[in-house]
């Protein structure tokens, strides 16, 4: 990576702060309750974006590490690329993401973002221009580190030409691997770092849900879903033997995986927040992190 910001093992996905479209019953003091749980349990980093209640996770963020003073002691990583003049479609110009930048460092009331990532790539921007635009603020010292999201691996190439791409985010996990064979050679071939989301499939990895919970999952076959119930058994076997859940055992999986630089589970309550951050406490034996890999094999 071409920046000096050392990023922390473990964060907080707010896609569930700010009142984001997906989750409307979500409110600001359910946002505040997060993030002021967040920073009681020593996360060090937020991970929000535009699109999360249009503005108003990177507020609620803002607001909280200004009362608390805590601005100094995390990173912040948040993203652009909706047009709101345009639909919603992605926009990866170099006025748009200068502006989008700007906007960002109003809501977080804050002079510099750690990381800035294009969101999604638009149909008509050439990748390497966008992110040279990126390079520019991060010149200004507007943004510490450039990532991208959503890029396919042919879009991240282009995007990284001049090998000024720090990090890339997308969905990864075990039931999500695509990016293993697709990604993950070329992030470690370019020494682009890597962050994952939906790290629990919506909550599909947490053990909450049942054999006869699959029609909530339409993505998966039946064949899939009763292959992801068999891993899970094992998985909660594991936890058994840590005294720990199903979420924190797969999270300690991603937190022991070298392919992933950070994780991001999200958080709807504190509590939620707090459990997560107890995966960092668990240390999964070789055998252990090999089983779970192989229990979802199938999805390589």
């Amino acid at each position: 990576m071409h920046t000096t910001v050392e990023f922390p093992t473990f964060g907080l996905g707010t896609n569930k702060v700010g009142g984001h479209n997906l989750f409307k019953d979500l409110n600001d003091e359910d946002g505040f309750a997060v993030i002021e749980q967040a920073l009681a349990d020593g996360v060090t980093l937020f991970d929000t974006a535009y699109i999360y209640g249009k503005g108003r996770s990177e507020e609620i963020i803002g607001e909280v590490l200004q009362r608390s003073r805590a601005r100094s002691r995390v990173l912040i990583a948040t993203k652009a690329a909706q047009d709101p003049a345009n639909d919603w479609r992605p926009n990866n110009s170099p006025a748009f993401l200068t502006q989008a930048v700007d906007d960002a460092l109003r809501r977080l009331q804050t002079d510099t973002i750690d990381l800035f990532y294009i969101h999604f790539p638009d149909a008509t921007t050439p990748k390497d221009e966008a992110v040279a635009a990126l390079a520019k603020l991060k010149q200004a010292g507007k943004i510490r580190a450039i990532g991208v999201s959503n890029f396919s691996l042919a879009q991240l190439k282009e995007a990284n030409r001049d090998g000024l791409v720090d990090v890339v985010e997308d969905n990864y996990s075990l039931v999500h691997r695509e990016a293993e064979r697709t990604l993950l050679p070329y992030l470690k071939e370019a020494g682009i770092g890597f962050v994952p989301y939906f790290p629990l499939a919506s909550g599909l990895l947490t053990g909450k849900y049942s054999a006869a919970d699959g029609a909530r999952f339409p993505r998966f076959t039946a064949g899939q879903y009763a292959g992801i119930m068999t891993g899970l058994a094992e998985v909660r076997d594991v936890a058994k033997a840590h005294d720990a859940t199903v979420a924190q055992v797969i999270l300690a999986w991603y937190v022991q995986n070298p392919a992933i630089m950070t994780v991001i589970p999200g958080a709807r309550v504190p509590q939620q927040v707090t459990a997560n951050v107890a995966a960092l406490k668990l240390t999964l034996s070789s055998a252990e992190y090999e089983q779970i890999d192989q229990a979802f094999s199938t999805f390589k």
